[in-house]
């Protein structure tokens, strides 16, 4: 998977009880769920390179 850095992040909400598990908690969900659709979608565009490359072996149809 390629890594991402997160240079600025500036997340304001209001929560009863610890504040920083509740971020913590609601981030990963949010940055798991991103990863899976980065994933499929980087799996796409491989697979859309291999279906042109092999397109373009066997010439125009």
């Amino acid at each position: 998977m390629p890594k991402v850095t997160i240079h600025n992040l500036e997340v304001k909400f209001q929560v009863d009880g610890n504040d920083g598990a509740v971020f913590t908690r609601l981030f990963n969900t949010h940055i798991k769920a991103w990863s899976r659709l980065y994933e499929q979608e980087c799996d796409r565009a491989k697979q859309s390179e291999s279906d042109r490359k092999l397109v373009d072996r066997e010439g125009p149809l």
